[in-house]
């Protein structure tokens, strides 16, 4: 099946990153909204039997996911072989159980649309939880942006004995020993003890470990609102840090998240282009690319041979 790459309106630099890595050009679609907002979806060239790819994440507002379907939809009766949804950014993801009375289970949700919109696979990046992968019933490649993190680490030529790899709270404990362990046997990690009295809010109990006069490097997979983040690199700097790194995959920057990191104890801010940044921009924010991760992952995807390396 002859391979074709899809932009929606959320990613169109990291698709053609993507379609750079893979030296095809991204497929041909027209994108445009009615004067009333609805959506309107058409594919410009033939995609009978073909093994399409959509990139499009389903960061806020709604309308990127309501697009993701209507791009399944057509491919899917334009009679397209295979249909991969490539969401660098899997949005309600944070809603993953019921976890109070008369909640929805809005990861499962999201699941259940996507694929009854006719998506034959899924492939993804750092989701808030691995259990969501369970949520689909068919195949879910579930990369992890750890290989573009340690690389970047690597190239700031910090010295493993300075260095330590700092979880944000217990749940991400194991991403963060897995990164300190590739970094180098030798790094340790410390831990963030917190607690969440209400959502978008954290405090910061005790920092758990040893970060006096290194470099402290936050693991996280989001920053919303940046209060969790800013919190915690005040922390580390208060009981010693030499400095604080934070390395975050998905850059939502909601409400005053900027301002919360300019004036924060955060050296350097490093994220993915799993959303744009457009307007949300800082000084102390970097991004990283991960069209070469993906890329990577579509091209053996398209090929039938194992993705199982890149899950790291």
């Amino acid at each position: 099946m002859k391979l074709g790459i899809f932009s929606g309106s959320a990613n169109p630099e990291l698709t053609n990153g993507i379609a750079d890595y893979l030296n095809i050009k991204p497929s041909s679609i027209e994108l445009k909204r009615f004067s009333d907002g609805e959506i309107f979806v058409k594919i410009l060239e033939n995609v009978r039997g073909r093994d399409v790819f959509i990139v499009q994440s389903t960061y806020p507002p709604a309308e990127n996911l309501v697009e993701l379907l209507l791009m399944i939809d057509a491919l899917k009766r334009a009679s397209a072989g295979r249909i991969t949804a490539v969401i660098p950014y899997y949005g309600y993801g944070r809603g993953d159980k019921k976890d109070e009375p008369r909640v929805p289970i809005s990861a499962k949700l999201v699941a259940n649309l996507i694929v009854e919109a006719g998506t034959n696979r899924i492939l993804t990046l750092d989701l808030h939880s691995q259990q969501i992968a369970g949520y689909f019933d068919i195949p879910v490649d579930h990369l992890f942006a750890a290989p573009v993190t340690i690389k970047h680490i690597h190239s700031m030529g910090i010295p493993e004995e300075n260095l330590v790899i700092v979880s944000p709270d217990v749940g991400r404990v194991v991403a963060a020993r897995a990164i300190a362990k590739r970094v180098n046997e030798n790094v340790p990690i410390a831990i963030v003890d917190k607690r969440r009295p209400a959502p978008n809010l954290a405090e910061v109990l005790n920092i758990i470990g040893d970060v006096k006069d290194r470099v402290a490097v936050i693991i996280d997979d989001i920053v919303d609102t940046g209060g969790t983040l800013t919190e915690a690199a005040d922390a580390l700097y208060n009981v010693g840090a030499k400095s604080v790194y934070a390395y975050i995959t998905h850059p939502v920057l909601s409400g005053n998240a900027i301002s919360k990191i300019e004036s924060s104890s955060i050296t350097k801010l490093i994220v993915t282009d799993s959303i744009p940044l457009e307007d949300k921009k800082s000084d102390k924010i970097e991004v990283v690319s991960i069209s070469e991760l993906l890329g990577e992952a579509i091209l053996r995807i398209h090929e039938n041979s194992s993705v199982s390396s890149l899950f790291v």
